[in-house]
Order: structure tokens, then C-alpha cells, then sequence
């Protein structure tokens, strides 16, 4: 008999597929299962940990909420995987959803503790979470003549830790370039040379996330302290400080601490310090200080060997023809490289055939974007918006709360902050509404998208118009 939570991973399945589809749930829903249900816990088996982090990245909220729909708003999610295909002594597991919660409690809790400079001849580690994925070395990054020299930058970086020639380094470029790797890689090798080197990763929105954590029990002395006391500090996404200046506030003496001591500072970005907005001169001017360079899409012949490399990380022999055509017609992302490789993979075992042409050129229609996607703006989605409907455009920022018009404006609060570099600030002083109704607005829209079915109807044609 089929035990009860395996009946609940179909009901799960069904509604993910009324939100996005038969195919795209064939694809990444379909090929995973529950293997076990323990206390709270559902752990499923993936075929690999790119799956987690699609899951985790591009599904998170319609998972989530899907989950403790079915089983239970107490429900944490674990997944299962090998990292040897058919080898059951490789298998790890992966804590999922709440992960962002548990990271959270552990830089509290070790903000709370003695500072790790305190002196000991213990040999123990520091008693924090550095947040590097040990995969993301420089040994699994493949060099082209398009990315050799920001990759030679990050590898005097973290081969030469104290030397500040390089400091701060600057790292920008288009999503899915490979930014996060490359200054993950520094923290990696860094730590393998001096396990008890205090290198810690983060995101800018997992920094004002703590910060705020840290105003509301009033130790933000305790978390400068603590952050001051870093030898490498690596932060991810950086335009999202634009116009946040109590974040930028905090970050100033943190850096003006580490640069003054010697200590690595190593940024990603989307765009170059000049053209970040809403952020304070005084923090320009510092991001300058050191080495800013751009991590450019791969050219020709390092997509061919991103592709080569990741289809025999996942056990596939990809044929010639089939890299050069992909690689040809690719856009050259190396995320979008990977997610082609990982389609091709279940696409075959879906159809049980060979990889061929033909299959690659299969994948390639429902995955590639279009080549030249139009730049999406507020003033766009706000029209748009306003279209679907029905509405004068100015009625957004007006007062009202009618219904119909405060479902718009959440719409638009959603769609700036899914389609622009808008930050949650900046939407809410073109709306004339405060930062946290924003947070609330994008809060609402993703909470209700997977049961409301009119709304998620209303929000993929305004975007499907949007893309036109």
C-alpha cells in the first residue's frame, strides 16, 4: 500500500503543474520523489544538486507554500542526492526551504558569542558558518580567453591573503556570468591553506536581513564587532544597496575597518560602481579603491568547454555536433549552459533515446530565451499594469484601496521587483508608499500566486505583454 505522504507528493504535483504547466513540471517536478516522512520532515530524492539550487532559486516560494498547503505548515524539506550517479555510498543530504531561517540563527547566535579573535591556542574553528559551498572551487571553473583575467585576479587573491594589491576587488557582470563561483572559489582556497582563516560569505540581502535582526535586539555594536573581525569578507549582489542607506551606513565602518587592517574585501555586482544609484559618494569612492573588472559572458570556445565540463559532471558524453550547436546558439550564460545540459539529460532519459541533434534542438526551443529580450522598466510595468486592469495609471499611486487598484499596485510592486534592479526602496519612493509596505505588497502576490489562479493568470500576461 502506498504510504499517505507519497499520495500528498502527487497532490503537490498537481498543483504545481496547474501554476506552471504539464511540461516544465515533467521536467523538474516529475523526476523527483518522497523516499521518506519523518516527524515534520519530507526528504526527496533529486537526481542532482543542480536541482536543489533551481528548487531553491527560481521555485522557492511556489514549493514552499505548495508544501504546507498539502502537508502541513509545520513541513521542512530535506533533499536526497548522489554524488555519483548509481553509487548509494555518495548520496548527501541538503537542508531545503527554511535554510535561509537556519543560517540566519547561526550568525546570531555566533554574534552573541566571544569574539572568535578572542586568544586561545585551541586549534577549534572559528564557531560560525563561512556559507562557502565547497564545490564552487577554482578546480570546476573553467578558463577561456573571455574570463582569464579576473580568474588570474581571484587566484592572487586567494593565493596571497594580507597583500592588498587588489583590494577591494570588484567583480561585476550579467546574471548567470559565473560571479558567485569565482569569489566563492577565493573563500574555498583560502580557507583550504588556513582552515582557521575567518572568511565569510553572504549576500547583501542576507547582510540587511542580520543588520535588521541586529537593530531590533539593539546589538549593532555586537554586529559590527563581529563583522569587523573578518580576515575575508566576500558579499554577494551588491546593487541591491541602492537606496538603503541605513545598510550602507553599517557597511561603511565594516569596510573602512577591514580595508585600514589589511583584511580582503571582494564584491559582485550587476553593473560597475559608477552606475550604481541611491548609494552614498563617500561608499563609491571606496568600491574604487582597489581593482574593478568585468566578468564577461564566455565567448565561443569556453562555452564549448563550460558545456563539455558539465555534462561529464553529470555522466553524460555529449557529441560534437551537439556542443557546437548549442554553444553556437546559446546566449552564454553559464547557468543557462547548465539548465541546456540538465534538459538534454532528462530529455533523453524521458524518451529512453540516444542524444542527438535533434533532441538538443528540442530542448533549446523551451529553453533559450529570446536573443534580444527588451530592457523592462517601472514606468512599463506600471502601464502595462495599468492595461490589464482597466485603470488610469495615476489611481496606482493614489490612496485608494479598492480592490481592483490595491491588486495593481501590489502587481506592480511584484513585477519591479522580479523584472528590474529596482530595490524594495526605491519601488516604494516611485510609488510614494514606504519600504515595508513594498516588502509586504511582493510578500502577498508570492504567498497568493500559487493558490489564486486569476491572479496568477493576471500576472503571467501583463509580464507576457511586457516581454513583447
Amino acid at each position: 500500500m502506498t504510504e499517505d505522504y507519497k499520495i500528498k507528493w502527487n497532490r503537490c504535483l498537481e498543483i504545481i503543474k496547474d501554476n506552471i504547466g504539464e511540461t516544465k513540471t515533467k521536467t523538474w517536478f516529475a523526476c523527483s520523489w518522497p523516499i521518506s516522512y519523518i516527524g515534520n520532515t519530507l526528504t526527496l530524492e533529486i537526481p542532482s544538486r543542480y536541482f536543489y539550487d533551481k528548487y531553491e532559486e527560481d521555485y522557492y516560494a511556489l514549493l514552499s507554500n505548495t508544501l504546507k498547503k498539502v502537508y502541513g505548515p509545520a513541513v521542512r524539506l530535506e533533499y536526497q542526492t548522489r554524488i555519483i550517479q548509481n553509487d548509494d555510498r555518495s548520496q548527501v543530504k541538503i537542508q531545503g526551504t527554511q535554510q535561509s531561517l537556519a543560517v540566519k540563527n547561526k550568525f546570531v547566535q555566533s554574534m552573541q558569542a566571544p569574539s572568535p579573535m578572542g586568544k586561545t591556542n585551541s586549534p577549534k574553528q572559528p564557531d560560525f558558518d563561512p556559507q562557502l559551498n565547497e564545490s564552487l572551487t577554482f578546480e570546476n571553473y573553467c578558463e577561456g580567453e573571455s574570463n582569464r583575467l579576473p580568474l588570474a585576479i581571484a587566484r592572487y587573491i586567494a593565493n596571497n591573503p594580507g597583500k592588498n594589491d587588489f583590494n577591494p576587488f570588484f567583480l561585476y557582470g550579467e546574471v548567470g556570468v559565473g560571479k558567485t563561483h569565482l569569489i566563492q572559489a577565493i573563500g574555498v582556497r583560502v580557507k583550504e591553506r588556513n582552515p582557521r582563516a575567518k572568511v565569510l560569505f553572504v549576500t547583501l540581502r542576507q547582510f540587511q536581513n542580520l543588520m535588521a535582526n541586529a537593530t531590533i535586539h539593539k546589538q549593532i555594536p555586537s554586529f559590527l564587532n563581529w563583522f569587523q573581525q573578518m580576515d575575508v569578507l566576500l558579499i554577494d549582489d551588491l546593487q541591491e544597496l541602492s537606496h538603503k542607506d541605513g545598510t550602507a551606513n553599517v557597511l561603511f565602518p565594516i569596510f573602512n575597518h577591514l580595508h585600514q587592517n589589511g583584511k580582503a574585501l571582494i564584491f559582485t555586482c550587476d553593473r560597475p560602481p559608477i552606475e550604481l544609484d541611491g548609494i552614498t559618494d563617500r561608499l563609491i569612492d571606496r568600491f574604487k579603491w582597489g581593482i574593478t573588472e568585468q566578468l564577461p559572458k564566455p565567448d565561443f570556445a569556453l562555452k564549448k568547454k563550460i558545456l563539455q565540463f558539465k555534462a561529464s559532471k553529470n555522466g553524460l558524453d555529449l557529441p560534437s555536433e551537439v556542443i557546437d550547436f548549442v554553444a553556437s546558439r546559446s546566449h552564454g550564460s553559464v547557468r543557462e549552459l547548465e539548465g541546456i545540459v540538465m534538459g538534454i539529460l532528462m530529455r533523453s532519459i524521458e524518451l529512453n533515446s540516444p542524444i542527438t541533434l535533434q533532441l538538443a534542438q528540442d530542448v533549446m526551443r523551451h529553453t533559450i530565451k529570446k536573443a534580444e529580450e527588451k530592457t523592462i522598466n517601472f514606468d512599463m510595468i506600471v502601464e502595462a499594469t495599468a492595461e490589464f486592469y482597466r485603470l488610469n495609471p495615476d489611481v496606482i499611486f493614489s490612496k485608494s484601496r479598492v480592490r481592483d487598484i490595491a491588486d495593481a499596485r501590489q502587481v506592480v510592486m511584484y513585477l519591479c521587483h522580479k523584472l528590474t534592479s529596482l530595490s524594495s526602496s526605491a519601488i516604494g519612493q516611485k510609488l510614494n508608499r514606504r519600504h515595508a509596505t513594498v516588502l509586504h505588497g511582493i510578500s502577498s502576490i508570492n504567498e497568493r500566486l500559487p493558490y489564486t489562479k486569476e491572479l496568477a493568470a493576471a500576472v503571467e500576461k501583463i509580464e507576457e505583454d511586457l516581454r513583447r
